[in-house]
């Protein structure tokens, strides 16, 4: 859902972090979970959490989350990432890294609900064990 720099108050930054919380948190127990999982078939499964920018406000801030597996050589075979927030400056319809009169700062913040994500990354790892058989 997209969010006009107009929308950006506190109540929006607070359900950005917590939405950031729980997905991190979300991801951590999935790699406890499949990380033996994958390495008994010979893969190196990994997730990870990722913020770039300290206010979510601010254009070039972004905030995501991936799941990666590699084979046992570290070659990357698959990769999912889930965008949470991303907060860009734009110039008729283009976006920019400086600011030009006449631009907009619009957010764009992940539609899913925590649960659709989680059934996501779960479902994108149950075919992964899958398609290895």
């Amino acid at each position: 859902m997209k969010y006009r720099q107009l929308d950006f108050n506190e109540a929006l930054k607070v359900t950005i972090e917590e939405m950031e919380m729980n997905l991190q948190l979300l991801v951590e127990k999935l790699l406890l979970e499949y990380k033996l999982i994958f390495e008994k078939k010979n893969f190196d499964f990994d997730a990870g959490f990722e913020r770039e920018g300290s206010n979510p406000f601010t254009p070039g801030y972004h905030s995501s989350v991936s799941i990666g597996i590699a084979d046992q050589s570290g070659e990357l075979i698959d990769l999912h990432i889930v965008k949470i927030w991303e907060c860009e400056r734009y110039f008729l319809g283009m976006p920019i890294s400086r600011n030009i009169l006449g631009s907009k700062v619009i957010g764009e913040l992940l539609d899913e609900s925590l649960e659709e994500v989680k059934m996501e990354l779960q479902e994108y790892i149950e075919e992964a064990l899958l398609d290895d058989d």
